[in-house]
């Protein structure tokens, strides 16, 4: 399949996750990614985490990030290294680093050093905390990004304190949206032959995934959400939204007004609620204790199949085997095997968007440090 990126180049010399994390995005629309890494143990990320799985001696998480691209070490810190570097820059259609503020500057390669040498570059950058204010030179690590973001309030019960979210999301989230403008300065570059710096942080990602909930609550006098005592799921959306217990299993419950509830489970009850709208608001206890009590009569499956006939929005909790299971799943084809045979199986994720109606695969893991040095030395270095 043609890719729409194809024949552009990204070097990049980020490393962990956000800014890996944008450049697989990229590569993924097609984009040919040079993974520059310290000839020391390369990229961190080969050696962070906390499973003893392993591929090729890497992590599962660097092959996750990492997959399809190329890697050649050099070392920034020496004068060769910092000029192949430089050479490298100056033929790339995309640079991105994630180095602390500073850093990269000291090095040659910020974006004023290599637009001299490449006017019309795409320059991502990342860090933690932005170039300004006192945080400017804390660590730009993830869940440091969380708790300094109020996000960790939002997940959890009332009585829960705060909870940070499961997954690296400010490092996500950051990747996810340098990628964005990323491709905005590649329009740039092709219509008008002009370069782009394109910046964003850990913190201000995480932060504009709570634009929904920080709007109101800019607005509503700055009063705090309150989660609830039990399935707490969203601290500004009213009675039933959340998580339920069954008999077996969870139910998450959607935006449904309580009267259609009543009918559909049914539970006469509730509809004494539907009369007061507001009562779905000021005694979001009192209503989800009803409800919960009569959940707990059949399973969660029994509720998902009753309640999606009666055009409830509701879902059955999975855990990931029961997703992987899942015909849906199984129809999106999500996975490639990019193992040697059938007894070597080696299963990486492939990109979450289809293009002209195909998804890419996932072709190949994550690079050996330095693999690609000869080619790269050949092609660009000469």
């Amino acid at each position: 399949m043609t890719l729409p990126l194809e024949g552009v180049l990204v070097v990049d010399f980020s490393q962990f996750l956000a800014g890996p994390y944008a450049s697989l995005r990229l590569q993924d629309l097609g984009a040919r990614v040079i993974k520059v890494e310290n000839p020391n143990q390369g990229d961190l990320c080969r050696r962070l985490y906390l499973s003893e799985t392993m591929i090729d001696g890497d992590s599962t998480l660097f092959h996750a990030i990492n997959r399809g691209k190329e890697s050649i070490a050099l070392d920034l810190k020496s004068q060769q290294g910092r000029a192949q570097a430089q050479q490298l820059a100056s033929q790339a259609h995309v640079v991105i680093q994630n180095f602390r503020p500073g850093i990269i500057q000291r090095l040659g390669l910020g974006y004023d050093a290599v637009r001299a040498l490449n006017p019309s570059v795409v320059y991502g950058s990342v860090s933690g905390y932005g170039h300004d204010g006192p945080w400017t030179d804390l660590p730009g690590q993830d869940l440091l990004a969380q708790a300094r973001s109020g996000i960790m309030w939002l997940s959890g019960n009332q009585n829960a304190g705060p909870v940070p979210v499961g997954l690296p999301l400010a490092d996500l989230l950051a990747g996810a949206t340098l990628a964005q403008g990323v491709l905005a300065g590649l329009y740039k570059q092709a219509t008008r032959k002009q370069g782009t710096l394109v910046e964003t942080s850990l913190l201000e990602c995480i932060v504009d995934a709570q634009f929904e909930l920080l709007t109101t609550y800019l607005n509503n006098g700055n009063t705090m959400p309150e989660r609830e005592a039990e399935g707490s799921a969203h601290a500004y959306l009213a009675a039933p939204y959340g998580l339920y217990q069954t008999s077996r299993g969870a139910l998450a419950l959607a935006m449904t007004p309580l009267d259609t509830l009543a009918e559909a489970l049914p539970l006469p009850a509730l509809a004494a609620f539907a009369v007061k709208p507001q009562s779905a608001f000021s005694q979001r206890a009192e209503i989800r204790d009803l409800i919960s009590a009569h959940l707990m009569t059949q399973t969660a499956a029994h509720w998902e199949e009753r309640l999606t006939a009666r055009r409830i929005w509701c879902a059955r909790v999975l855990a990931w085997p029961e997703l992987l299971d899942s015909a849906t799943f199984k129809a999106l084809d999500m996975t490639s095997d990019i193992g040697a045979s059938s007894e070597s199986r080696r299963l990486l994720m492939k990109s979450p968007l289809r293009v002209d109606g195909q998804r890419a695969p996932a072709q190949a893991q994550g690079p050996a440090l330095n693999a690609d040095c000869a080619k790269i030395t050949q092609e660009f270095l000469n």
